[in-house]
């Protein structure tokens, strides 16, 4: 049986007394990894309590948690379940949202580490096809963290977080186009988050990029918070609207979920050109008739094909923003941290 699932258990290196720890599982019969962390104490929060009040809670955000990757591949999909001390399922959405981070490489856009994936409580389970995937490498340096939303009106103790995280092996044939993650969020500074207020009735934020390597978007989404209508890109010099992603909402605003495009099922993608501008937009409709302090992000996430990938950023450990960014993510978990990005 060993010889057809490998497994293997890598302890989180140097964890702070009493933080979770995460165990990796590799199998190869499924070509997954299985990430386990935990475990978790999970504080209800109070009646009614609003989004932008959670950051006060002492248990909002977890620490940084550690671990490896552990075999060559493309990575190309996730799962993740909740589950009580006991390994009963527990709803997904007490996780408001999730990053996971490669150490081993450095974003597009911003100079930061590369945050493989992330998941928000209205992300649904997700994977590309074999055609496409993330390269990844054995003994790659990863990281994840968390941060709570517990309505459900009780504490809950011993959690864990599963993360079942496909990839396809270096021998598949034909091999995988690589593709890697890009992010463009319309409020981020590097080591202080990316939450901002939302200011009454409809509003527009953005942010202008210029890439350093051209390609092609092959699928996108987003994340947003309730109020949140959507998040577009824009040809800066232009004007003209690219594509975008609409937010599912209720009646109220509530944000239930966003949409994902994939352009490079039918297409050849969406070309971005080296050393031109674009902007991407977040539009809020706060209809409360309060602005609501650090109620909004509004990021979006694709995979790229960059026409380059010798022209990708390198990962340089000196870089002050790389330092900011390692600071802020080593500072998880601690009383006052900004969650955000």
């Amino acid at each position: 049986m060993l010889s057809v699932v490998m497994l293997s258990a890598l302890a989180v290196t140097a964890p702070r007394d009493g933080e979770p720890v995460a165990t990796v599982r590799h199998d190869a019969a499924k070509r997954e990894v299985v990430v386990t962390a935990g475990p978790f104490s999970v504080k209800a929060m109070a009646p009614g309590m609003k989004h932008e009040e959670m950051g006060m809670m002492e248990d909002h955000n977890t620490p940084l948690i550690r671990f490896e990757w552990p075999v060559d591949g493309s990575f190309r999909g996730f799962a993740i379940e909740i589950v009580d001390a006991k390994g009963a399922p527990i709803d997904r959405k007490m996780v408001h949202h999730l990053i996971a981070i490669n150490f081993d490489r450095r974003q597009l856009f911003y100079p930061m580490y590369e945050r493989i994936f992330g998941i928000g409580s209205e992300t649904e389970d997700a994977s590309i096809p074999k055609s496409l995937g993330v390269p990844v490498k054995a003994g790659n340096k990863m990281g994840m963290y968390l941060a709570w939303a517990n309505e459900t009106g009780k504490d809950v103790e011993g959690a864990q977080v599963v993360l079942r995280l496909s990839y396809s092996p270096t021998n598949l044939n034909p091999r995988p186009l690589a593709a890697l993650p890009i992010y463009m969020d319309v409020n981020l500074t590097v080591g202080k988050g990316n939450e901002y207020d939302v200011p009454v009735g409809r509003s527009e934020k953005g942010w202008e990029f210029t890439p350093a390597v051209g390609g092609r978007i092959l699928g996108i989404s987003g994340h947003m918070h309730d109020y949140g209508v959507e998040v577009r890109l824009e040809d800066a010099e232009t004007g003209k609207v690219l594509t975008k992603v609409n937010a599912k909402r209720a009646a109220d605003g509530k944000v239930s979920g966003i949409e994902r495009k994939l352009f490079g099922v039918t297409g050849q993608g969406l070309r971005l050109r080296e050393g031109r501008k674009y902007r991407v937009v977040g539009v809020y409709d706060n209809p409360t008739g309060q602005p609501i302090k650090n109620g909004a992000m509004a990021h979006m996430v694709g995979l790229y094909v960059p026409d380059d990938v010798k022209k990708w950023p390198a990962l340089d450990l000196g870089d002050e923003g790389l330092q900011d960014d390692l600071a802020y993510l080593s500072a998880m978990g601690m009383a006052g941290h900004k969650h955000g990005n």
